[in-house]
Formats: C-alpha cells, structure tokens, sequence
C-alpha cells in the first residue's frame, strides 16, 4: 500500500478571495512530552463559497479536529482561522460565540433537537436564542427545500430519524450562516434516509448558494459533494474533484481509510 504524500500548503491551493473559511498553518496539539498527539500538523486550506466539500480520512487523521477548529469549538494551539474576513482565532471567547451563533451552521450526527419543542421552535431556535428578526422567505425556503413543511408542528419524538436530520439541517440553515459544517451527518441513519439528506444539503447548496463543509468517512456521501479534501497524520495531502463513491474510495484505500 502507497504511503500517502504530503502535499503541502502551496498545493493545496489556499483560494483567499473566495473562502468563506480559510486556515492557515493550523497546529493542534493533545496532550505533552512522549504522550503528544499532533492532530494538526500545519495546516492550510481553504473552503470555497457556494460549494459542498467533503473532508475525509483515516481514523485519528485529524478531520474532526479541523472542523472544530474552524467552527470556533476549539481553540487552535497556532495558526489562524478566518470565517470571511474575521479572524475567529483573535477573538475573545464572548465573540467567538456571537460569531458561532450568528455566521455559522452546525449539522451533527446526533441531531441534538430540544425534545421539549416542536420541529418548527427547533428550527428557529438560534434565531430566538440571537434575538435576531428571522427572514421569513429564506427560511420558508429552506423548510420547502428540506421537505419538512407537514411536520412542523411535531416534537422530535414523533419524528423519525431522518426527520430529525433533516430538521436539524434546516435549523443549521435557518439563519443563512456563512457556513455549515457538518460532522458525519448521515452517521444514525438508514441509507435512504442519508440520501434524503444529503440531496438537501446538495440542493441547499445549488439552489441557496450555501457553503457546507461536511467530515465524513462514507465514500458515497463524499460523492455528493463538488470536491474532497483529504488529511492523513494532521495534514492535508491531497484535493479531488470530479467525485463519484468510487474515485473517493480508491483515494481513501491508499490512506488506510
């Protein structure tokens, strides 16, 4: 088996200008002395506006880490990240949370609805939380686009799910962030119900000109997206587009993935 090649920062092309979220020479440390974990390891990318990417590689390859870091979760040990223009890591941690809140949209595996509220408080509920006056076109939008017009008025419990995602997608949406990050969405669900999925983010992205970054580890939902990215021992070492379930999983073979 080929050991994967590092790339490097030049290669993979940091497109500033059109990044809603960009790093630059990202470093992440674990633990010290002979414990250490360097789950990044200098790392510069760069996601473009208007696109769905896949982030993918082995187990312990650094893609959950990076998400995290770029979405303002943890803090990087070096490096910088900018959301647009605003560099999040020079921020203190009361406006890296208003930055999150307002300009970023999370889609997590495990749905994280409030069970006590109906799909309809849920999806607005960021907005409610900001104080923020809720465009209601865009977020009728959204609520067509996902599919889940004739659940509103159900709680969490009453839903399947694929509902309950699809919900939490919309709710990641609802406040047109800059970005979405999307960490193994489709990992509780049934194929059909991934598919459903991620036919919304496609379309959230094609139809809303939205930006979604998405970790995964499934081969045929990176193929959703218009390009992958691939880490291997906290680096970036490779970039594809032109995907299908096959090419990625070819690519992932070589990582050990």
């Amino acid at each position: 088996m080929p050991a994967p090649t590092d790339i490097g920062s030049d290669a993979v092309s940091v497109r500033a200008n059109g990044a809603a979220v960009r790093a630059h020479e990202l470093t992440k440390v674990y633990g010290t002395g002979t414990a250490a974990v360097r789950a990044l390891d200098q790392v510069s990318v760069a996601f473009d506006r208007g696109r769905l990417t896949a982030v993918m590689g082995p187990s312990g390859s650094g893609k959950s880490t990076l998400l995290h870091c770029l979405a303002g979760l943890e803090r990087a040990d070096s490096g910088t990240v900018h959301v647009g223009d605003t560099d999040l890591t020079g921020l203190d941690e009361r406006r890296r949370t208003r930055l999150r809140r307002e300009r970023i949209g999370f889609v997590f595996q495990s749905f994280n609805l409030l069970p006590t509220l109906t799909a309809a408080e849920n999806i607005m509920l960021p907005l409610a939380i900001a104080k923020a006056t809720p465009d209601r076109a865009w977020v009728d939008a959204v609520i067509e686009a996902v599919g889940i017009g004739d659940r509103l008025g159900h709680r969490p419990a009453e839903l399947s799910g694929g509902q309950q995602q699809r919900v939490a997608a919309a709710r990641a949406l609802a406040g047109r962030p800059t970005v979405v990050f999307a960490d193994e969405p489709t990992g509780n669900l049934d194929s059909r119900s991934g598919a459903d999925l991620l036919g919304f983010l496609r379309r959230s992205v094609d139809e809303l000109g939205q930006t979604i970054v998405m970790v995964t580890h499934d081969p045929v939902a990176a193929g959703w997206a218009d390009e992958a990215v691939f880490l291997a021992d906290g680096r970036v070492v490779d970039r594809l587009s032109h995907l299908s379930a096959e090419r990625v999983l070819d690519r992932m073979k070589t990582l050990g993935g």
